[in-house]
């Protein structure tokens, strides 16, 4: 079974900076795309951006929620597996679980996983 192992969460002041990784437990092939949600108390998880696939090792197109366009970016690493988001200028309004997402394919079969979430805590 693939675990997702997120790192990079913590605590920052406003206006402040983190970096969250994510890498599967074991080498996927083929992956589709890798993203980043978070949910905060009392909200649905929401998607905060998502990269697609790209070149032999990095690029893949890229979205973001409106929310976090200009400050966060998401990037990855096809060498590395890894996907990575870094979170600039952050607000108290950025509180909340964040969870990596991988999807992939296996001949027909599809598959998706989630990390187990990283607590990043913005204070104003």
């Amino acid at each position: 079974q693939v675990q997702l192992v997120e790192s990079g969460g913590g605590l920052v002041q406003a206006g402040g900076s983190l970096r969250l990784s994510c890498v599967p437990s074991v080498r996927i092939f083929s992956i589709n795309t890798m993203g980043w949600y978070r949910q905060a108390p009392g909200k649905q998880r929401e998607l905060v951006a998502g990269i697609t696939s790209g070149g032999m090792t990095s690029g893949g197109s890229t979205n973001y929620a409106d929310s976090v366009k200009g400050r966060f970016t998401i990037s990855r690493d096809n060498n590395k597996n890894t996907v990575y988001l870094q979170m600039n200028s952050l607000k108290p309004e950025d509180t909340a679980v964040y969870y990596c997402n991988v999807h992939w394919r296996v001949g027909a079969s599809e598959y998706n996983a989630w990390g187990q979430g990283t607590q990043v805590t913005v204070s104003s």
